[in-house]
C-alpha cells in the first residue's frame, strides 16, 4: 500500500476523488449511476485511442495522425456498409484493417527512414485527411444502416431511474473494457510488452539485448492504427453521423489524458491503469464543469493547468527517485 501511495496513479486517483466530491456537493446529479454509465459510454472513444497512444509513448514515439486515421477508417466503414451491407463484425474488421494499414505505413516510414515520429505523423495526418477530403468532397454521411443504429442502443444490462427512464451499461463501453484488459496483459506479461518498454527506455541497449527494434516500432504504430480504426466505429455509433472533420483536432485531449495518467513523453514509462485514470480525470473535469455551469471556454484553461501540475509533479517525483524503469537493461544484458 505504501508503495502504491507513492505512485503517480495514486495521486491522480486522489485528485479524481476530491474533484468528484466537490462537484457532487454543488450538483448531486454528478455522483449517480446514470451519469456514470453515460460517462463510460461517451468516453469510450477517447479511452480506446488513449490505449493506442500509450503504446506509442512508452516506445519513445509520438503519433499525431491517429485522429485522421480514425476518420478515414470511419468513413470507409460507413461507405462500404451502406453500399455493400454487412454487420457490426464486418464493420469493425474493415475499420480495424484500414487503421492497421495506415498505422503500419507510419511505422514503416519511422523505422525505415529514421524520420522523427512527430514530423512523420504530422505529414501523414495532413496526407490522410487531405486525400479523404479530396475524394469525399467533405460530404457528411447521415444515412447509416438500421442495424448500425440499433447496435448503439444495446445495453449489457438495464436499470430504471426514479423518473422511469431506462439506463445501463452500453455495449459500446465493452469495446473499451475488453481492449483495456488485453492491453494490460500485453504490456505486463508478454515479451512484446517488455520490448516496447525497453526501446522506450534506451533504444540502443534494447537493440544490444536482442529486441527487434524495427519490428517493435512498426507494431506500436500499427497497434495505434488499429485502435484508431475501432475508435472510428465507436465515434460513428455515438453520434450516428460520419463527417470528414468530426474527429480531427481531438489529438491533444487524448495525449493529455495519457500524460495525466503518468506516461512519459520521453518513453519507457506508462501504465494502462494510469491511462484509465487519466481518461477518467478528463471526463470528470469536463462533465463536472458542465454540471456546475462553468462556461466551456474555461475547459482548456483548466486542463492545461492540470497538465502543467501533473507533468511538474511527475518530474519532481523522478528527481526524488520514485520512478523506476520497468525493464532493467543491464539485468537483461547480464542474463
Amino acid at each position: 500500500m505504501k508503495r502504491f501511495m507513492k505512485t503517480h496513479e495514486f495521486h491522480v486517483l486522489v485528485v479524481i476523488l476530491i474533484l468528484s466530491a466537490a462537484i457532487t456537493v454543488v450538483n448531486p446529479n454528478f455522483l449517480t449511476l446514470e451519469n456514470g454509465f453515460d460517462l463510460l459510454k461517451s468516453y469510450s472513444f477517447m479511452g480506446v485511442l488513449a490505449i493506442g497512444i500509450l503504446f506509442v509513448l512508452i516506445s519513445g514515439g509520438i503519433d499525431i495522425s491517429f485522429a485522421a486515421t480514425a476518420t478515414v477508417a470511419e468513413y470507409v466503414m460507413a461507405v462500404v456498409s451502406i453500399k455493400l451491407g454487412g454487420n457490426m463484425i464486418t464493420s469493425l474488421l474493415l475499420a480495424t484493417l484500414v487503421g492497421l494499414l495506415l498505422g503500419a505505413f507510419n511505422g514503416f516510414l519511422i523505422s525505415k527512414f529514421k524520420i522523427a515520429p512527430i514530423i512523420t505523423t504530422i505529414a501523414t495526418m495532413n496526407f490522410y485527411y487531405g486525400i479523404l477530403t479530396v475524394i469525399t468532397g467533405g460530404k457528411w454521411i447521415y444515412a447509416l444502416p438500421e442495424w448500425f443504429r440499433a447496435f448503439a442502443d444495446i445495453r449489457v444490462f438495464t436499470l430504471v431511474s426514479r423518473a422511469g427512464t431506462p439506463y445501463g451499461l452500453s455495449v459500446i463501453t465493452l469495446f473499451w473494457a475488453v481492449i483495456t484488459v488485453l492491453a494490460f496483459f500485453l504490456l505486463r506479461y508478454t515479451i512484446l510488452g517488455r520490448g516496447i518498454y525497453a526501446i522506450g527506455g534506451d533504444i540502443g541497449s534494447a537493440e544490444r539485448v536482442g529486441f527487434p527494434v524495427r519490428r517493435l516500432q512498426i507494431f506500436v504504430y500499427s497497434f495505434m492504427g488499429m485502435m484508431a480504426g475501432i475508435a472510428g466505429v465507436i465515434q460513428a455509433l455515438l453520434v450516428q453521423t460520419v463527417a470528414p472533420n468530426s474527429i480531427v483536432g481531438k489529438e491533444l485531449d487524448v495525449i493529455a489524458a495519457v500524460v495525466l495518467g503518468g506516461a512519459s513523453l520521453s518513453g519507457g514509462f506508462g501504465s494502462v491503469g494510469g491511462t484509465l485514470l487519466g481518461v477518467f480525470l478528463i471526463a470528470v473535469v469536463k462533465n463536472g464543469m458542465t454540471l456546475v455551469k462553468i462556461p466551456a471556454v474555461w475547459y482548456d484553461v483548466f486542463i492545461g493547468a492540470v497538465i502543467l501540475i501533473s507533468v511538474g509533479f511527475t518530474s519532481w517525483q523522478g528527481k526524488k527517485g520514485y520512478h523506476q524503469a520497468v525493464i532493467d537493461i543491464e539485468k537483461e544484458e547480464a542474463a
